[in-house]
């Protein structure tokens, strides 16, 4: 019993101590398309006990509010930095059209078209320690960045509150990850 106890401090310490380090990654300010944004919570995204990535919301200014967040016509970011090898492109897409569903309550056909662009922007294979943004430009549309550079965008509000509420909609892809997103530790 003793070592099992030691055993489960010790793995809870090294996890705390690995989550602690990766929030450090994502930095407090971005810009895109010449706007300030800031941090408004980050977190990460778990699945199976594995860490998939670090993500992290930009607003404007801060908020707490998923609807609002989501509804509003201006610039705003979400950022993932990949920490696992056991993401791959085909996961990625997979978790981005299930996100889709999900968001939508299963009523994507008025996205669909869109949704095939987007996901079609996600060409290479996603490796360990890539950055992608993912943006929503007021006057643009929903733009995805990979390591910094434009991967492509899709337009339309109706787009982007879908897309946005993959991850902090009512029924997100990570609900840990959505409470930090939106600032509720």
């Amino acid at each position: 019993m003793k070592k099992f106890s030691l055993l489960f401090i010790l793995l809870v310490t090294l996890g705390t101590t690995q989550a602690q380090d990766k929030d450090a990654i994502l930095p407090d300010t971005v810009t895109f398309n010449g706007e300030s944004l800031m941090k408004n919570g980050e977190g990460i995204r778990e699945k199976f006990f594995f860490d998939i990535y670090n993500g992290g919301l930009y607003l404007k200014k801060k908020s707490a509010s998923a609807g609002s967040i989501a509804a509003a016509d201006e610039t705003m970011a979400i950022k993932l930095h990949i920490v696992s090898g056991m993401m791959s492109r085909s996961k990625m897409e997979s978790a981005l059209r299930d996100g889709f569903k999900k968001s939508t309550k299963g009523n994507t056909s008025s996205l669909d078209k869109r949704i095939n662009t987007f996901v079609g922007f996600i060409k290479d294979e996603i490796e360990k320690g890539q950055i992608y943004d993912i943006v929503y430009e007021q006057g643009k549309g929903s733009v995805i960045y990979k390591d910094g550079v434009e991967k492509g965008y899709v337009e339309g509000l109706d787009f982007k509150k879908a897309l946005f509420n993959i991850w902090i909609g009512d029924n997100p892809a990570d609900k840990d990850l959505k409470d930090k997103m939106l600032g509720n530790f």
